[in-house]
């Protein structure tokens, strides 16, 4: 029962904050429905195309979902679920809704431009500059992280007995690639048949569930054979591929497709959780608070607020509003459903992940799953029936699925922001494309370069171990988040509008991550004064130092505007 509770007592605070402080929001910064955006303005069948809301709504909430709302929060249940519940539920109306919603709305006043767009208006052009290097390299982590991810629910070990092709009675890993593999596919043939032959939304709609649902049943009977590296290689070309495409060829159909698999996962676990309360079958036995001692070295400052990342408040959720959301929003009053409604969402799907780890804690403390995906899929199956049951198998294996889904939904969307900013870094004051620049910046700044070189240096960091790498992601991601609600905090004090509703949050997750980036630091200098250290040790030191030193000269810079902007009061 106490499970059932929590999640009646999420549903309710995030349905009430989207209803009031969504629609104060809206009523501060003057959301305009008569008002054209970048979408229906600067339409050009590539990056700027209009889409429906429910398509947009499905782009953008599987882009910002991912794996994070169920990592972090399962992670920093050590905490207890108290912690991770407060966490969630302030966190994702107060700041990360305060971000994605805020980030949307100035980038579609700003002709669908990404935050270092927004930062050159408001904080300069140097601002910009750091912003862009700083935000590249939270892209970097991305891409190598997720191609990790992936490559791994993917590949076949070595010792399987088989190195490539279709294969009969699969594994899990194989179900997983080949259904994402025939996903691409439906994917493409959903966004010909909305977009170049006029078939409506609802009839493609249920062709596409039709789709899935086969796709499903291929997945269950056939799978996918190929080697960890041969996946990595699969993955950089597809990515490639994806971020230089028209959007409404893959993106915006392929994620409004994945949508409908994390609604029904969400449905799902609803419902095991109501049969759970009412039949017993399973018992929540997570602490409401484990103590203010440190956990596994951590303690709750600022390692919760670090951790739960997307089920409260992600910087990469400014990157895909300002990047494409914002480049495919039809009308501005659908901001508040994409930009706030999708973060609440998130931080119900954070409350759902922990609930889920709840029912298995005790064996995930243990270390009885590989991964927080694993244990969130357990514990889900393990409402509907005893682990190795029909049913329990058949919805642990969905559950794997559709996280995977989502992490290389996040993964192409994230390529492709990462190509328009690698082309903002080399453009020129005056110059908008490449075609505008001359002599070498005109081939850095090219799409191709931008894409192959995010991917390519993604993609070695990714064939290495996750652990390497994972741990600055948190930091660097929610560090994202602070200069991204200056950002945006900045923009409308230069315009007039209230701003005040930032400065807390702003203050308090820049706060949180400089001091983990500071505390890793420190804690990577002495392991290297031990002679203890990896090379890994000597990358995440290097790289965390880089990232706080970045976003030091960019806090400045935003003082120094809000001071500028007080005075001219």
């Amino acid at each position: 029962m106490t499970a059932l509770l929590i999640i009646l007592a999420a549903i309710a605070l995030l349905v009430l904050g989207y209803i009031f402080y969504g629609n104060w929001l809206c009523k501060q910064w003057g959301i305009d429905p008569s008002r054209k955006t970048p979408a229906v303005e600067m339409e050009d069948g590539v990056d700027y195309v209009a889409a429906p809301p429910a398509v947009l709504m499905g782009h953008h909430f599987s882009s910002i979902a991912g794996a994070g709302p169920i990592n972090g929060p399962i992670q920093a249940s050590i905490f207890g679920w108290v912690p991770v519940f407060i966490w969630c539920i302030v966190g994702g109306i107060f700041f990360g809704g305060l971000q994605d919603f805020g980030s949307l709305f100035a980038s579609v006043r700003h002709d669908g431009k990404s935050v270092g767009e927004i930062i050159k208006d408001s904080m300069g052009r140097r601002a910009q500059k750091l912003f862009i290097i700083f935000a590249l390299l939270v892209l970097i982590l991305v891409i190598a992280s997720f191609v990790n991810v992936v490559a791994g629910t993917f590949f076949t070990p070595a010792d399987a007995g088989v190195t490539f092709g279709i294969v009969a009675n699969p594994t899990g890993n194989q179900t997983t690639a080949i259904i994402s593999m025939l996903f691409i596919l439906l994917a493409i043939v959903y966004g010909i048949l909305t977009s170049r032959l006029g078939v409506k939304t609802v009839p493609a709609t249920i062709i596409g569930i039709v789709g899935i649902i086969l796709s499903v049943v291929i997945g269950l009977n056939f799978g996918l054979a190929m080697g960890r590296t041969a996946w990595i290689v699969v993955i950089g070309i597809y990515l490639c591929v994806a971020s230089l495409i028209p959007v409404w060829i893959l993106l915006q159909p392929r994620d409004y497709l994945s949508s409908f698999l994390l609604y029904a996962m969400m449905a799902l676990a609803v419902i095991g959780i109501v049969l759970s309360a009412f039949t017993g079958n399973v018992e929540f036995t997570i602490p409401a608070f484990t103590g203010w001692e440190p956990k596994a070295g951590n303690y709750l400052f600022p390692t919760l607020f670090i951790t739960v990342a997307c089920g409260a408040c992600s910087g990469f959720h400014s990157l895909i509003s300002t990047g494409t959301s914002s480049k495919q929003l039809a009308n501005e009053k659908d901001a508040k459903v994409i930009g706030y409604g999708s973060m609440l969402i998130e931080s119900a799907l954070g409350i759902v992940s922990l609930i889920a780890v709840g029912v298995v804690f005790q064996k995930y403390l243990d270390g009885a799953f590989g991964s927080p995906s694993a244990a969130f899929a357990a514990g889900i199956a393990s409402m509907f029936g005893g682990e190795g049951s029909g049913v329990y198998l058949t919805i642990y294996a969905l559950l794997t699925l559709a996280v995977s889904v989502f992490a290389l939904t996040s993964l192409d969307t994230g390529t492709r922001l990462s190509r328009f900013m690698f082309s903002e870094l080399v453009l020129k004051e005056g110059e908008a494309t490449w075609k505008d620049a001359t002599g070498i910046r005109k081939i850095l700044a090219h799409p191709l370069f931008g894409t192959v070189s995010m991917v390519l240096i993604g993609s070695i960091l990714g064939g290495l171990q996750l652990s390497q790498i994972w741990g600055l992601f948190g930091a660097a991601n929610q560090l994202l988040a602070g200069i991204a609600l200056m950002a945006v905090a900045a923009w409308l004090g230069n315009v007039g509008k209230n701003n005040k509703m930032f400065y807390i949050p702003m203050v308090f997750m820049l706060a949180a991550t400089l001091s983990s980036l500071v505390m890793t630091v420190i804690n990577k200098i002495k392991l290297i004064a031990s002679a203890g250290a990896a090379w890994g040790d000597w990358f995440q030191m290097i790289f965390a130092a880089a990232m706080a030193i970045l976003a030091i000269f960019l806090v400045v810079e935003g003082v120094q505007t809000f001071a500028k902007q007080k005075k001219a009061k």
